[in-house]
């Protein structure tokens, strides 16, 4: 029990904690709901003892004090997806972006590529042992502790105790602070008929003991949804959401024909409401890996009757994917989409299949209406997904696969699952490329 002392010895306060930073320090914090709450307020409230702390992370679900204008002399933010509380930083041009694969982060920060002076991360309580659990973020947590030159843990009382590669020994923190609070939640609410019909039309392409990828959001939870009479599927993801919890309850999700982690749920990062938080906790069906194994293809290629469903912004007729970007500008990052998407390409049951799932339109702020299958992405634009990776497009419309077909052919299967307002317009634009008619 001679852990328990030493856990004395490290705990401090916040205001304490957040002294371990100085300035020119490169600060990462854990990803998205393990994000350490506490301890960011602490540091941004100490900004008068920074100048350039350079503070990085995949998604935050905070407030992103330090991404604001009027901290610019104290803190950058530098990040490698964004969200709505760090994206308007880098437009504003006192925040930056590195693009960087998901799957290759563990490794850049072992590799030192992405320096790590102070890690600061949200973990479970030490159980008798003095093991934590990192909880609902392995990603790149568990490089992050080991690389990182100082590390400060928060203890919430309300952190889920999640397996796989996730546990690490109160000796690996530098410094603890005790500070529960509720995990912040995500709802996706309920998915809309024309969600249900994309869910629909993924359902179809899925067999029964498919091993399934899924992102975030509402059409993730409709092809969830659409599943329910699908037998013996796994998941090896990113992530998973509330959405998974009744098919894994009902039976439909066992891990049971899975060729690698059979039986497991094996993601990286949780990331939704309480329900999950707490099917999650002390469950043994869920394993919780890094991101260079979850996300890394020669490891997605080794389960059979893969499928892996993405999003996307928009999607242009050569088939080239946006999801990153927006107006010319950074909205998100890649994530691992690529990954999984080349992953699936490379099966070794040669049955891998890749899905990109969206809206045929959407709707702006002012009320108009607009095509997310385009005739070609604008100046500025980001290519997240290649025309040479790209497999399945699907809308509430229906199922375009453009592996293998030609540039005239992809294009024509985009415009037939177009919204009907704007299939005129993109077959003007396929007959001025193509100099034929549509």
């Amino acid at each position: 029990m001679n852990w328990k002392n030493t856990y004395k010895d490290k705990l401090t306060t916040p205001a304490g904690a957040v002294k371990q930073i100085k300035s020119g320090d490169t600060v990462l914090l854990a990803h998205a709901a393990a994000e350490p709450k506490v301890l960011v307020e602490a540091m941004v409230e100490n900004y008068r003892a920074y100048t350039d702390v350079t503070v990085s992370h995949m998604i935050s679900l905070g407030q992103g004090r330090y991404a604001k204008p009027e901290m610019r002399e104290h803190f950058c933010y530098v990040g490698w997806f964004t969200d709505p509380a760090t994206r308007a930083s880098i437009h504003q041009g006192h925040g930056d972006f590195t693009p960087v694969y998901f799957s290759q982060i563990p490794g850049m920060i072992r590799r030192g590529v992405f320096p790590v002076d102070v890690f600061m991360v949200m973990v479970s309580p030490p159980d008798e042992k003095g093991v934590c659990s990192v909880g609902v973020s392995c990603d790149y947590t568990m490089e992050a502790i080991r690389s990182a030159k100082t590390v400060i843990a928060q203890i919430n009382q309300e952190m889920p105790r999640v397996g796989g590669d996730a546990y690490v020994h109160i000796d690996d923190f530098d410094w603890i602070v005790e500070a529960s609070h509720p995990l912040p939640e995500v709802f996706w609410g309920q998915s809309g008929e024309k969600d249900m019909a994309i869910g629909r039309y993924c359902a179809s392409l899925i067999e029964d003991g498919a091993t399934l990828q899924l992102g975030m959001g509402g059409i993730p939870n409709a092809v969830l949804a659409a599943l329910k009479k699908k037998k013996h599927l796994g998941i090896h993801s990113e992530m998973i959401s509330d959405g998974a919890i009744d098919l894994i309850e009902a039976g439909v999700i066992d891990g049971s024909e899975k060729s690698i982690d059979r039986g497991k749920v094996v993601v990286n990062f949780l990331y939704g409401s309480k329900k999950l938080y707490d099917f999650v906790d002390h469950n043994p069906l869920i394993e919780l890996k890094p991101a260079d194994y979850t996300n890394n293809p020669l490891v997605i290629m080794k389960n059979s009757k893969f499928v892996c469903i993405n999003s996307a912004i928009e999607v242009d007729l050569w088939g080239q994917v946006n999801a990153g970007s927006m107006g010319g500008k950074i909205y998100s990052g890649v994530g691992g989409q690529v990954d999984f998407i080349r992953g699936a390409a490379m099966s070794e049951d040669g049955r891998g299949i890749a899905i990109i799932a969206m809206r045929a339109a959407a709707v702006k702020k002012d009320g108009r209406k607009f095509s997310k299958i385009v005739g070609s992405l604008k100046a500025g634009t980001l290519v997240t997904t290649s025309q040479h990776d790209v497999d399945y497009v699907i809308t509430e419309y229906g199922i375009a696969g453009l592996k293998g077909k030609t540039v005239k052919e992809r294009a024509r299967l985009l415009i037939a699952i177009a919204d009907p307002d704007f299939r005129e317009e993109l077959a003007s634009d396929f007959e001025a490329r193509f100099g034929e008619n549509y």
